[in-house]
């Protein structure tokens, strides 16, 4: 019974850390309204590590001191930080925050293309085969040709999302190296290495000191730190041990709907009506690649 427990607490997990992650391009693209994208991000990490710190402390846990542990959240930080953060909130200055969820959810299809011809560490089934599949197609159906027509006007941004994406699959499938920690090690030792490499590159570039936010991107960058980063990190180191790399970027296709239903109702973005029949291929999707497969005898 214990099995099948622990697969509905992932798969709850896994929705839960869909909507945070879902919510967090409207509330980049609050932010990056008044609050330039390098400082936006800084700050972002710098609030959401130093939550998880303060988590650490209350645990009575102790982050590790060693290099090794050191250098691999340094490298950790650059794909699941530094890196992607800082590209999704330049690209949000011109990019709708559900184009940008949807392009950003393609992270499972580079997890698996990654995992197939690099790492090799997971199997490549039939249904791993058709969850990337239907997860695609899903996608396609909810952008809607119409979306794509608009891709000359933004195709830099739009080109630094799917960088950003193809830097989380390489995060997912490198998370596997923090097996044995606990969760929140990685997570809070990430965001520090990202906070020490953007608040000297923030204080350079846009000297934060004369900025004048509104009250509204300060609320977004509070929420996208406090839920969409620090406890989103957690859940996700969580479900990298449990789901597996590709498993867990199948939140991406979760994300999708979500991250667009925010962005329609907080917005006022504009979703096709083929959107309802791409949802079902997205459910499909994230069934097939997140059930574990079942052995035989």
């Amino acid at each position: 019974m214990a099995s099948k427990t622990n697969m509905a607490t992932d798969l709850v997990l896994l929705l839960m850390l869909s909507t945070l992650w879902g919510a967090s391009y409207t509330f980049i693209k609050i932010g990056v309204e008044t609050i330039p994208p390098v400082t936006f991000i800084a700050a972002r990490t710098l609030i959401a590590g130093a939550i998880l710190i303060a988590v650490i402390q209350l645990r009575r846990l102790k982050l590790p001191s060693d290099r090794k542990a050191w250098s691999r959240f340094l490298f950790q930080a650059g794909l699941n930080s530094v890196i992607p953060f800082t590209l999704i909130a330049w690209a949000e200055q011109t990019t709708d925050a559900g184009l940008a969820t949807i392009l950003n959810s393609t992270s499972p299809i580079f997890a698996f293309l990654l995992t197939v011809l690099i790492t090799r560490h997971e199997p490549v089934t039939r249904r791993k085969l058709f969850g990337v599949s239907a997860g695609l197609i899903g996608i396609c159906l909810i952008v809607g040709v119409e979306a794509l027509s608009g891709f000359g006007h933004e195709l830099w941004a739009q080109l630094a999302i799917v960088t950003a994406t193809i830097c989380y699959a390489g995060a997912a499938i490198f998370g596997k190296n923090f097996k044995g920690l606990d969760p929140i090690m990685p997570a809070a030792g990430s965001l520090i290495c990202g906070a020490t490499i953007l608040i000297p590159i923030s204080l350079i570039v846009d000297q934060p000191w004369t900025l004048t936010p509104s009250a509204n991107s300060v609320l977004a960058l509070l929420a996208l730190s406090i839920f969409s980063t620090a406890l989103a990190f957690v859940i996700y180191f969580r479900l990298v041990q449990t789901l597996g790399s590709v498993g867990t970027t199948a939140q991406a296709y979760l994300r999708v709907p979500i991250g667009v239903a925010i962005g329609v109702l907080f917005l006022g973005e504009t979703l096709s009506s083929t959107a309802w029949i791409g949802l079902a291929c997205v459910v499909a999707g994230v069934v097939a690649m997140t059930l574990p497969t079942r052995k035989h005898g």
